[in-house]
């Protein structure tokens, strides 16, 4: 988890949050938001606009930090905006080449982002073909990289806090982003198991 706080598009602090003991790293959000304000002479209420990495990812991180930058933007009565993971890995490419992103999504798939597009969650076989022939800079997590090559964003620290804080300041350039528009971005619905009943 990253928390990074900008001024005028300046960075002022940026901090990633590991996972401690046996504790999520998204137990550490609030105290981590009180934390880097503090450490720069501010109140949440110096705030104007909060952002927040909507998925795809982990489950429960995406809902706590959705959640909160839900509540935090209700309270103070600012602007609330999401950006997708897949979008933000896809600025680590400096390139001119065009960018595909590809996380792994179980169930033999991956999420895809091409032509500045999120795609799904793509059959690794379909995101073959739509790969084959095209010099893509390709962007993975680990399991990804050993079908598709490329680089994984999980072998090396990017700044990922400052690329979202950068694409949150675009999108409320160009548009106002209302709290209530603000939810995890979910492209397959979590696998739902339930117990059969005895004699139905």
């Amino acid at each position: 988890m990253y928390v990074t706080l900008a001024l005028d598009k300046q960075i002022l602090s940026s901090k990633i949050v590991e996972n401690r003991d046996n504790k999520y790293h998204s137990a550490f959000l609030i105290s981590t938001i009180k934390e880097i304000l503090k450490e720069n002479d501010l109140t949440p209420q110096n705030l104007d606009v909060i952002g927040t990495n909507v998925g795809p990812g982990s489950f429960t991180g995406i809902r706590a930090c959705t959640t909160v930058a839900r509540m935090m933007a209700q309270q103070l009565d600012i602007q609330a905006c999401g950006v997708s993971s897949l979008e933000i890995l896809s600025k680590i490419n400096k390139t001119d080449k065009p960018t595909a992103v590809i996380l792994d999504a179980r169930k033999n798939s991956g999420y895809l982002y091409l032509d500045n597009e999120i795609k799904g969650a793509v059959p690794i076989e379909q995101i073959k073909q739509q790969l084959n022939g095209k010099d893509y800079f390709i962007i993975t997590d680990d399991k990804m990289q050993k079908e598709f090559g490329g680089i994984s964003y999980q072998q090396e620290e990017y700044p990922l806090g400052e690329i979202l804080a950068e694409l949150i300041y675009n999108k409320v350039e160009t548009k106002t982003s209302n709290w209530r528009e603000l939810k995890p971005l979910y492209i397959q619905p979590p696998g739902i198991h339930t117990a059969a009943k005895a004699g139905v």
